[in-house]
C-alpha cells in the first residue's frame, strides 16, 4: 500500500515544514515528496546532526536522506537557474546524487529572469504600499500566465529551443506592455538593473541556453511517469510551501502568495496524477508566530526579537522577519480553510528555554468608534474565491489588537494542551532543536516504523 501524508504550514510559512519533512522521510522510509505549490521562493531549512545545512528551495527537504525523489508537480514553478544553483550547493555539502533523484513534471511554468525583473520592479512602483515579495518572480510568473496562457513558458517548452524562444519574446514584450514606460524606475537604483534585464533583447536567448545544461540532466517528465510514483508501496510526502494564512484566496490580500495551500489543493494536484485515496493531513505551527515581510500581524511583539533565527533575516526583498505570541483566532481561521486535519507537528518549542513564557491570544479586540470595542474569537470564511471579503478581513486584523490569557504558557506541555484543545487534533511530532534527532513522538498515532500503535511522550 502507498501511504500519502501532507505537510501544511498554518501559519505566515518558516514553520519548520523542512526539519519535519527530513524527519519523517527517516521515520516512515518515505521514497517520494511531492512540491505541490509554490516555486522557488520556499526556504525549507534542514540542518542534520553532523553541522550540514541546507535551505531546501525546489529540491525536496528529504533529499537529504539517500533514495528519496522529489517531484515537482504541476502546478509548481520551476526556476531553472535558482535549481542549478541549489544543485551546486548540494554538491558542495555531499548530495551530489540530487539532481539524479529529480522529477520535472513537463506541464510546469517556468520562472525566468524576464519574471524575475517584472515581479521586482511592480514591487517597487508599490513603494510604502508593498505587497511583500521574495523577489523571485514566482507571483508574476502565475500572473502572467493566467493572463496570457497562450504565452506561458512550461518546462517541456524548453526542449524545443524554437518554441521556447518565441514564447521568451513574447513574455517580455507582454510585461513591458504591461509596465508601461517606468522612467521613475529606471532612474531609481534598486530598479535600474530591473530595468536592463527585462528591456535587453540578449536576456532571453543567454538564459535558455543556460536552462539546456539542467534539461539534459533532468528531461521533462511525462504525467505517467510521476503517476508511477503513487503506486509504490511505502510513503509519499506532499512538502507544502509556505502556509495556509498566505494561501491565494483564503490569506489576507494582497499580502499573500499565488498559490493554494490547503487539503483540497492537495488532493486536486495527486487526482492529476491518478492518486484519489485517502491523504492524510498535518498542520505545521512553530511553537510562536511569524512573519517575514509586510502584513497584519496582531500578536506581533517586538520584546521577542531577540529569538535566534540563523536561516532568516531582515535583509532582502521580504524585509523584516517578525516574531510574535501564539494567535488562536488566526490557527481557527486556518483550521477552517483545512477543514478536518489528522495531526499536529509542532516545532521551536525550544522557545521555552530562553523565554520565560509565551502569551495565549484567544480573541482579538477591535476599535468602535462611539461603540464598544469589537471582540471576536474567529474570522469569518468566504463562501468562495472573494478577495473584496480578503481585503477586508485584512483592514480588519490591521486594526486588531490581541487580547492575552491572564496566565502565560510557561512551558512544552502547556503549550501542547492549548493547540489540541484549539484544534481538536492530537499532536503526532513536536521538536525543541534544529534536527530529525530533535524531532520526538508526542500522542499515541499510526507509527509505519513500529508497525503499530505506541505511545507517545507526555511532554
Amino acid at each position: 500500500m502507498t501511504r500519502c501524508v501532507s505537510l501544511l504550514g498554518l501559519g505566515f510559512g518558516d514553520c519548520g515544514k523542512g526539519a519535519f519533512t527530513d524527519a519523517l522521510c527517516r521515520r516512515w522510509q518515505a521514497h517520494t515528496v511531492v512540491r505541490f505549490n509554490g516555486g522557488a521562493q520556499a526556504g525549507h531549512n534542514v540542518v542534520l546532526p553532523d553541522g550540514r545545512q541546507h535551505s531546501f528551495s525546489q529540491f525536496s527537504a528529504g533529499t537529504f536522506v539517500p533514495g528519496v525523489v522529489t517531484v515537482l508537480a504541476n502546478p509548481v514553478v520551476v526556476h531553472p537557474g535558482a535549481l542549478q544553483v541549489e544543485y551546486a550547493r548540494l554538491q558542495a555539502i555531499g548530495c551530489g546524487d540530487a539532481i539524479g533523484r529529480l522529477l520535472i513534471d513537463r506541464r510546469c511554468r517556468v520562472n525566468t529572469p524576464l519574471h524575475q525583473a517584472a515581479g521586482r520592479l511592480r514591487e517597487l512602483a508599490r513603494g510604502a504600499a508593498a505587497h511583500g515579495s521574495c523577489g523571485v518572480g514566482v507571483g508574476e510568473t502565475v500572473r502572467h500566465a493566467l493572463a496570457f496562457p497562450g504565452h506561458a513558458l512550461h518546462y517541456g517548452d524548453l526542449a524545443r529551443p524554437a518554441l521556447a524562444m518565441q514564447k521568451l519574446a513574447a513574455i517580455r514584450r507582454d510585461l513591458l506592455a504591461d509596465l508601461g514606460a517606468r522612467e521613475d524606475l529606471a532612474a531609481d537604483p534598486a530598479g535600474a538593473a530591473e530595468w536592463r534585464m527585462l528591456t535587453d533583447g540578449n536576456t532571453a536567448e543567454a538564459w535558455l541556453a543556460s536552462s539546456h545544461r539542467l534539461l539534459r540532466t533532468v528531461p521533462p517528465a511525462a504525467t505517467e511517469r510521476i503517476a508511477e510514483r503513487f503506486t509504490r508501496p511505502g510513503t509519499v510526502l506532499f512538502e507544502g510551501a509556505q502556509g495556509v494564512l498566505l494561501d491565494e484566496w483564503h490569506g489576507f490580500h494582497p499580502h499573500t502568495t499565488w498559490s493554494s495551500i490547503h487539503p483540497r489543493a492537495v488532493a486536486t494536484v495527486a487526482a492529476g496524477y491518478g492518486h484519489r485515496s485517502r491523504i492524510e493531513h498535518l498542520g505545521v505551527v512553530r511553537a510562536y508566530l511569524t512573519r517575514h515581510g509586510p502584513g497584519p500581524f496582531p500578536t506581533a511583539d517586538a520584546t521577542l526579537d531577540h529569538l535566534p533565527e540563523p536561516h532568516n533575516s531582515d535583509r532582502g526583498w521580504q524585509g523584516p522577519f517578525r516574531r510574535g505570541h501564539p494567535d488562536g483566532v488566526l490557527l481557527r481561521y486556518a483550521l477552517a480553510v483545512c477543514g478536518r486535519l489528522d495531526g499536529l507537528l509542532v516545532s521551536h518549542l525550544d522557545v521555552f528555554e530562553r523565554l520565560p513564557g509565551l502569551r495565549w491570544c484567544d480573541r482579538h479586540v477591535v476599535a468602535a468608534p462611539g461603540n464598544e470595542d469589537r471582540r471576536t474569537a474567529s474570522l469569518p470564511l468566504s463562501a468562495g474565491e472573494d478577495l473584496a471579503h480578503q481585503a477586508a478581513l485584512t483592514r480588519m486584523l490591521f486594526a486588531a489588537r490581541p487580547e492575552y490569557d491572564r496566565e502565560p504558557l510557561t512551558s512544552a506541555a502547556s503549550l501542547l494542551a492549548r493547540l489540541r484543545e484549539t484544534l481538536a487534533c492530537p499532536v503526532w511530532f513536536a521538536s525543541a532543536g534544529p534536527t530529525h534527532t530533535a524531532v520526538k513522538p508526542i500522542d499515541p498515532v499510526e507509527d509505519l516504523s513500529s508497525c503499530g500503535r505506541v505511545e507517545r511522550l507526555a511532554d
